[in-house]
């Protein structure tokens, strides 16, 4: 008869966590050193060109998929977020700049959350001033609330026009009941140097209606789209209109011409991943 194996004591059981810390040491300086070959390769030398949302996304979700055990999701989700905003900023430094016109804490939460706390962290007073910051900077990101409220205006007609920095993200790429960073927030950056780095499976556009009718409606629940913002602009109606990316804009323009809401204006200011949600 095979006796069982010993019950290992507290100090075998502490050397296996010390021997895993010093493993997951080694493997971050790995890490960063394969990220300055990296740097050497690509030159990053541009502020923010190191930033790819899509893949950021992919990675985000992949590891919700495959992560199990006592761990919760939320510290995984926290660290990897930290590791690889962090290193991100080692390949080109920018800032994060937030509207904190809803608060602060949510926006500075999800700042630190997302970007870690290495990435230096800039308040602004409303959406319009982030995206001016942003515009103003060599790379910078921008974030700010999707509920923005009335009072704040068509604040994504700034997006629009070639040039003009544009949404690349929603955040939190991982949704959840309870999230500690859960505010939804658009993250916006100047045109990214490389068209592929950015998810199109939702695409944004600035829409401008001189009339509106109701027959608009049927359109976007076909076509899938979503209305995330509205507001009054210039005797007429401006909407930010979510479209998922498989839709065409000159079909999906001509969808609500013939529903009797023609578009003066459909400029796309961008587009993120598919909310992942667990």
């Amino acid at each position: 008869m095979t006796a069982p194996p010993p019950t290992p004591d507290l100090a075998s059981l502490r050397a296996e966590i010390d021997r895993i810390d010093a493993a997951m040491h080694d493997l971050l300086m790995e890490r960063g050193r394969i990220i300055d070959r990296l740097i050497a390769v690509k030159k990053t030398s541009a502020s923010g060109s190191a930033f790819r949302p899509g893949r950021e996304a992919s990675m985000m979700r992949m590891i919700a998929e495959r992560h199990a055990g006592i761990l919760p999701l939320d510290t995984v989700e926290g660290i990897w977020r930290v590791i690889i905003a962090t290193f991100t900023y080692v390949q080109a430094p920018f800032a994060v700049h937030a509207d904190i016109s809803g608060g602060d804490p949510p926006m500075r939460d999800s700042a630190r959350f997302h970007f870690g706390f290495t990435v230096p962290y800039r308040p602004h007073p409303s959406a319009a001033a982030v995206i001016a910051a942003v515009a103003a900077s060599r790379g910078d990101l921008g974030i700010f609330r999707l509920d923005q409220g009335v009072t704040a205006g068509p604040w994504w007609e700034s997006l629009s026009g070639e040039g003009r920095p544009k949404v690349i993200a929603r955040l939190p790429f991982i949704e959840r009941p309870g999230h500690p960073a859960g505010t939804p927030v658009f993250v916006v950056a100047r045109p990214l140097d490389d068209p592929s780095a950015a998810q199109r499976d939702w695409v944004l556009y600035a829409a401008r209606f001189e009339r509106w009718h109701d027959g608009a409606r049927a359109v976007l629940a076909e076509a899938g789209a979503e209305v995330v913002a509205s507001a009054g602009a210039g005797g007429g109606l401006s909407q930010l209109v979510a479209v998922p990316g498989s839709v065409a804009p000159a079909v999906f323009r001509d969808d609500l011409a013939r529903a009797g809401a023609p578009a003066a204006a459909l400029d796309e200011i961008g587009s993120h991943a598919a909310r992942f949600r667990v």
